[in-house]
């Protein structure tokens, strides 16, 4: 892991702002999504251009298990929010993926306390209303910005590698942040517990666990601190380079994976 003094935090527009309309919460089988519509990007904090926010979603374990996709010193955490921007060049999804910066992902992870996490509320009310896949709920617009660690968004780490789900495209800036977002454990639950990737009609329903890849190693990619992000010290200044193939992050010793 090195550092890098230029990346500051990111500019987030419109990500304090209250959109007009409706978002949509989706079941799709895989993850739950919400499709948040146009009003906010990202840029700046060595982003190689402007992305226009297009949805978030999230992966997670079983119930007494964690299902973070990228991991710190060695540790998964029990959930992870992905906010999935679209450079604003593309003018659709297939365009991006041709891009070998197409995207830019800003990965969160999500830890677990006693106390609701009021903001987080807006998703895990609605997640009844989504237990099956295919279904679908509105939601009322709020601050994107009120989920996040707003306190320190300029704590992250930075490399360039894969979607996580098929077809793993090689497209993505990846910002993964250092701070957790905190829910409490009945919300977490809600995602481990009551979420199904079949249909509501389905002979057998089959609860939606475990949405999350696997950590594998690295293929010649280096991993950034910002400026204000921990040096994880085992890799402190070295490069981390390996021969496999990239579908996730590890630095041997005190690590980060993901992809």
């Amino acid at each position: 892991m090195t550092r890098n003094d230029s990346l500051e935090s990111l500019h987030l527009e419109g990500f304090d702002a209250i959109q007009t309309g409706h978002w949509t919460l989706k079941n799709d089988g895989h993850s739950v999504i919400l499709q948040v519509g146009s009003g906010m990007a990202v840029s700046g904090g060595g982003l190689p251009d402007v992305y226009h926010t297009i949805q978030l979603h999230f992966h997670w374990g079983r119930p007494a298990t964690n299902g973070s996709e990228h991991t710190v010193d060695k540790r998964r955490y029990p959930m992870e929010m992905h906010i999935v921007n679209m450079k604003s060049i593309h003018p659709n999804m297939s365009a991006a993926l041709e891009d070998p910066t197409g995207l830019a992902v800003l990965g969160f992870f999500i830890d677990v306390v006693y106390a609701e996490n009021v903001h987080f509320g807006h998703i895990s009310q609605k997640l009844s209303s989504v237990a099956y896949k295919g279904q679908t709920a509105k939601v009322k617009p709020f601050p994107l910005m009120s989920l996040l660690p707003k306190h320190n968004m300029s704590q992250y780490y930075r490399y360039y590698g894969s979607l996580t789900t098929p077809p793993c495209s090689q497209v993505v800036v990846w910002t993964l942040y250092e701070v957790p977002i905190y829910i409490s454990w009945s919300q977490l639950a809600q995602f481990t517990s009551q979420i199904f990737s079949t249909e509501e009609d389905a002979e057998q329903v089959t609860p939606l666990q475990n949405n999350f890849r696997h950590v594998h190693p690295t293929f010649s990619r280096v991993v950034s601190a910002s400026k204000d992000a921990k040096l994880l010290k085992a890799t402190a200044g070295r490069p981390l380079r390996s021969a496999a193939s990239v579908l996730q992050i590890i630095l041997l010793g005190s690590f980060i994976s993901g992809l």
